[in-house]
């Protein structure tokens, strides 16, 4: 039976990448014309922007997971926060936009190491399922707590950006800086997050930390100091991501619901795998965006679960997923 879902699986997924990479081979033989292409391509363009944002999200999700075994539902609210602090930094104080994004990212970071350090550590020991009611409480908290801040309140805010209304047309595919500022901002972390993971000690010890945390401990290794360092990063990637979301949904209490886009991008991608959670990403936004153009209204809100209730059922470690086997 095993077998058979892997069978079915593959041939799935290889009709739908056919089925993604058709419409420039049906143009070349004059099925459709240029601008039917260029719709799809422009549709391509926003969905892996769209997709990014997820990504990212997800990513903050997978980092904690990977290290900690923990799930964290707040992860939406830590990136709304970053989102009011980048726009208290760059419209309410005037800062650069580089310079206030950087702050944002920071004041973020510190968050979510205190998350870790107040909500998280004193659960260590607890049913995996109390920590995550933690989470959600969190979430609620958060929440309720920035509607009450004075200056952000439930209202919404656009954060002022040095490329508002620019676009640049790459033939008649129209690009605006937002999306191209995403992906590459999307691009650039993912490579800093490689070279620290691959080249820094701090980063090494991470990556110990997460593969067996008793082990990590007898080489010397803080574990508790790492696992803070990992929800403040995994905190910083989030502040950026919503940063990078504001100018599509703006800047309020609910942005964090974007999370529910960024979980089936982590399961899809496999949940443990860094590149999965930004593989799924793009592939949730695609969807979206392509299902949203073509097919009925609705639809697209429900595409990306279609999808990852599909892949789960034939492949129910994900994309990059990998079946761990333990001895109890």
């Amino acid at each position: 039976m095993d077998k058979a879902f892997e069978v079915l699986w593959r041939i799935i997924a290889g009709a739908s990448l056919v089925a993604f990479v058709s419409p420039p081979f049906l143009f070349l033989f004059g099925v459709i014309d240029s601008s039917a292409l260029m719709l799809y391509l422009q549709q391509v363009v926003s969905g892996v922007a769209n997709g990014c944002v997820y990504a990212l999200v997800a990513l903050g999700i997978v980092l904690i997971y990977k290290a900690t075994e923990t799930i964290n539902f707040a992860q939406g609210e830590i990136l709304m926060i970053g989102a009011f602090l980048a726009f208290t930094f760059i419209n309410i104080l005037g800062m650069n936009f580089w310079l206030g994004a950087l702050l944002a990212a920071g004041g973020t970071a510190l968050v979510g190491m205190g998350v870790d350090r107040i909500i998280i550590r004193p659960m260590v020991g607890q049913p995996a399922f109390a920590i995550v009611m933690v989470t959600i409480g969190f979430g609620f908290v958060a929440r309720s707590a920035v509607s009450m801040v004075p200056g952000w309140g439930t209202d919404s805010y656009a954060i002022e950006r040095p490329f508002a209304a620019d676009v640049f047309t790459w033939g008649e595919i129209a690009i605006s800086y937002d999306h191209a500022m995403i992906v590459a901002t999307t691009v650039v972390l993912c490579a800093a997050l490689f070279l620290f993971f691959r080249y820094t000690k701090l980063g090494i010890a991470m990556q110990a930390s997460s593969q067996n945390q008793l082990a990590a401990y007898y080489m010397g290794i803080p574990v508790r100091q790492i696992f803070t360092l990992i929800w403040g990063l995994s905190a910083g990637v989030a502040g950026l991501a919503g940063l990078m979301l504001a100018p599509f949904t703006f800047v309020h209490t609910n942005m964090g619901m974007v999370v529910f886009r960024a979980f089936p991008a982590a399961v899809l991608g496999g949940f443990g795998s860094i590149p999965g959670a930004i593989v799924g990403g793009i592939i949730i936004g695609i969807v979206e965006s392509l299902s949203g153009f073509y097919l009925d209204e609705g639809i697209k809100n429900v595409a990306a679960y279609v999808v990852l209730l599909l892949v789960l059922v034939l492949k129910p470690e994900g994309i990059f997923g990998v079946v761990h086997r333990k001895k109890v």
